[in-house]
């Protein structure tokens, strides 16, 4: 999330960010691996991920909302419509857990209620 984060506020490529990042924050290779692929995916399916958000999010458009909040939403949006082998309430319950840490005091419910929305619609 920190990755896609810094990429919408500075509209550097994922690769430039990335490598930064896991310079700063050496992980497991499989975790760099896995983690680089959600961001792929999620910068490759954007246009259509935003339109999901704001279709769910009632009389708000993503350029009003909080940044981090954004963010979140973007990548547990992807995982709802491309990762369908985890179940909804993991990355629902996940996103509300990264909003609890980098959001304000209203993300998790804000949060909640979009990706409730989108799972209920996306994975009938």
């Amino acid at each position: 999330m920190q990755i896609l984060y810094q990429i919408d506020f500075t509209s550097r490529k994922l690769q430039e960010v990335a490598t930064v990042y896991w310079t700063d924050h050496p992980e497991v290779e499989e975790v760099a691996t896995y983690c680089h692929s959600l961001l792929e995916g999620t910068l490759r399916n954007l246009p259509e991920i935003d339109m999901i958000i704001e279709e769910a999010s009632t009389n708000w458009k993503m350029s009003r909302m909080a940044a981090v909040d954004r963010n979140i939403l973007r990548q547990a949006t992807y995982e709802l419509i491309y990762q369908t082998d985890i179940p909804a309430s993991v990355i629902i319950n996940e996103a509300i857990e990264i909003s609890k840490k980098y959001g304000t005091e209203e993300s998790p419910s804000f949060i909640n209620g979009i990706l409730d929305k989108i799972a209920k619609i996306k994975r009938l």
